[in-house]
């Protein structure tokens, strides 16, 4: 059980906690008055109450203040720095056989965590894959899925999805081009990161963390592609096949391939 208790002795009676506490936890009367905390139980562990405090007045019983620390604003990237970086960041789909330092990896990935999900639920979990053999048996399921819905829109006499995405001339133009010993399907990359989620907003929660993962990727240098052939395979084909291939347990919602790319974009065109 949370418990949550103000150290009336620190406590300056800002009120900032009455103020970004999502469950309105913490209340006060008046400005300057004492804060109470109410119905601790509703808690949904974002940490806001802990991180506003100056005086670190708050006493949480599940979030230590070992845990916590100083954000340092002077050592924010401009927003021209920060606008760069959206302009490097591109689909550079350029992969080499370089491999990746685990500490680069760990740093994408600590990246995705720091994401908001809705009501601070967590689920989102990022898994790394680099086994060559798993992302053979990758690129094996997504060819086999789209072969299969080629035949039975073959079948159906119907020459595409029903919305209109997907066509059997282009399932199968990727299957031939596997066959002729290239890879539209994961671009020769050599990882990707796997993104899942059983929550109900689990899908907006992973583009929220694959969006962190890819801008800290392109501060490393390293490349990343989102690979919607995986994730359409996986809800056109046996999800669970997929999921046992990758190693994972709950919903996958996005997968990106990462790597080193063989050059850089040197210029950018406005949107």
């Amino acid at each position: 059980m949370t418990t949550i208790s103000i150290n009336t002795d620190s406590c300056i009676k800002c009120g900032k906690c009455t103020k970004v506490c999502p469950p309105h936890i913490f209340m006060q009367l008046e400005k300057l008055t004492p804060v109470r905390v109410v119905k601790a139980d509703n808690c949904i562990l974002c940490g806001h109450c802990v991180d506003v405090c100056p005086k670190a007045a708050i006493e949480h019983s599940e979030i230590s203040y070992e845990k916590v620390h100083k954000i340092d604003y002077h050592n924010m990237p401009s927003a021209e720095q920060l606008m760069n970086l959206m302009h490097a960041r591109r689909s550079n789909r350029t992969f080499t056989d370089r491999s990746l330092q685990d500490g680069e990896v760990e740093q994408i990935i600590e990246a995705g965590y720091y994401a908001p999900t809705a009501v601070n639920n967590r689920m989102v979990k990022i898994t790394r894959v680099n086994d060559a053999e798993r992302l053979e048996k990758v690129k094996d399921y997504v060819l086999d899925t789209f072969g299969d819905m080629a035949k039975k829109m073959r079948e159906s006499g119907e020459e595409a999805s029903a919305d209109g995405y997907f066509g059997a001339a282009m399932l199968e133009g990727l299957v031939k081009a596997a066959k002729r010993g290239k890879d539209p399907i994961l671009r020769g990359c050599k990882e990707l990161i796997v993104f899942t989620s059983n929550h109900r907003m689990g899908l907006r929660d992973s583009q929220l963390a694959y969006q962190n993962c890819s801008l800290m990727a392109q501060v490393l240098g390293i490349s990343q592609v989102y690979l919607g052939y995986v994730c359409n395979a996986y809800e056109e084909g046996d999800k669970q096949k997929l999921k046992d291939i990758l190693g994972v347990e709950d919903e996958i919602q996005a997968v990106m391939a990462i790597g080193i790319p063989a050059f850089r974009y040197t210029n950018y065109t406005e949107r």
